[in-house]
């Protein structure tokens, strides 16, 4: 059967599009609706307390029902519908409430999404990256065109153009074929001792922690960067810049692997996030030097998503391969990214943002030192 590869890289386009919209903007849009820095944290954070759940209530739903492009139709549908909620209110109460409900579907959607692409692909999963590319483009195009329309007419029809992307997600699900999994062996080691491993519970912590430290930056990067007097299609074209460092990191991963071995690479991720940090926290007025942050996302975001994804899969094997991709994305977008964005938002109201970009590097510093003193895998 051959693999739709312009139905499943039409979704990846439309989903990190919105992810392109709603991550360097939604924070501008609530601080323009008056909002202050610690509401703006909570609001945020609520989005990635969601992702500590949703993904294992319609991952264990899925495996239950084998239907999971149904699933990820549902999800899309009901994100855009409820996200719509937003057009009705801007209250802080309603907008939390809307947030939560929008973001349990919209975190449905993509995990189950990756499954239903790698089972098309089959026995070709290297060609993963040439579908999950368009994702990667989607994003650059939205956060690169957005803050030049943002410029132009204001953040008051932002709402509108995530509706859009939002439909145009769940239009691309409806023209994608569902595909069953391959039967998995059994794993006869429960999923408790796994857990009980001294290298996983460091890897989760690790992942915890680094995501954790990405709060200033996801949460009020566009808006400091404003407040530093950049225009918003210069802070567009600054987030697609890390983006475009990340693919290009994707690109030459299979080759740094064999050569450096994953410990040095989730060493040396950890270790330039910091830097990164301080680089923002402190040289936000020199353009150079922030391009340079920019560009350490390869590292920051690319090398360590791909060593962190690499390891889960070696240390949950058969059926918990599904269980540790989740708790992966739970732990670390999940709990770390709500965790980052309400600390973020905490000490760039009470002391400043270059206190929350040097709270960041410490974070990262505590990452190191965790991973340096537990994780002992090499390739």
């Amino acid at each position: 059967m051959p693999v739709p590869y312009w139905r499943l890289s039409g979704f990846y386009l439309f989903y990190f599009a919105s992810l392109g919209a709603l991550l360097p903007y939604w924070s501008l849009y609530l601080e323009n609706l008056g909002f202050s820095a610690v509401a703006i944290g909570q609001l945020m954070a609520l989005m990635m307390m969601t992702k500590i759940v949703s993904p294992n209530v319609w991952g264990w739903i899925a495996d239950h029902t084998g239907r999971r492009m149904r699933i990820v139709r549902l999800g899309s549908f009901a994100a855009a519908l409820t996200f719509a909620g937003v057009l009705l209110g801007d209250e802080f109460w309603w907008l939390a409430l809307v947030m939560i409900v929008f973001s349990f579907f919209w975190n449905a959607a993509l995990p189950q999404f990756e499954v239903t692409t790698l089972n098309h692909l089959g026995a070709q999963p290297h060609r993963y990256t040439n579908i999950r590319l368009w994702g990667s483009i989607g994003f650059i195009g939205a956060v690169a065109g957005l803050g030049m329309l943002l410029d132009r007419f204001g953040t008051g029809l932002l709402p509108m153009a995530l509706l859009t992307l939002f439909a145009a997600i769940w239009l691309s699900t409806l023209w994608v074929p569902e595909r069953a999994a391959p039967v998995m062996p059994a794993v006869h080691e429960p999923l408790s001792r796994v857990l009980r491993q001294p290298q996983v519970l460091a890897l989760l912590g690790v992942c915890f922690l680094m995501q954790a430290s990405h709060g200033p930056y996801y949460t009020f990067y566009t808006i400091y960067l404003e407040g530093h007097g950049y225009s918003r299609s210069l802070i567009g074209q600054l987030w697609a810049l890390g983006v475009i460092a990340e693919v290009g990191i994707f690109l030459v991963m299979h080759r740094l692997v064999p050569r450096f071995g994953l410990r040095k690479l989730l060493l040396a991720s950890v270790a330039l996030a910091g830097l990164r940090w301080l680089l923002i926290a402190w040289f936000v007025d020199s353009l150079p030097i922030l391009v340079g942050a920019q560009l350490l996302h390869a590292a920051t975001f690319g090398v360590f998503h791909g060593v962190a994804i690499q390891l889960i899969h070696r240390y949950f094997q058969g059926r918990h391969q599904g269980r540790g991709q989740a708790l992966y994305s739970s732990l670390s977008f999940g709990a770390g990214g709500a965790l980052g964005a309400l600390y973020s938002g905490f000490t760039w109201d009470a002391a400043g943002p270059t206190v929350s970009y040097v709270t960041a590097a410490l974070i990262s510093g505590l990452a190191w030192l965790l991973a340096w003193r537990t994780l002992r895998v090499s390739h």
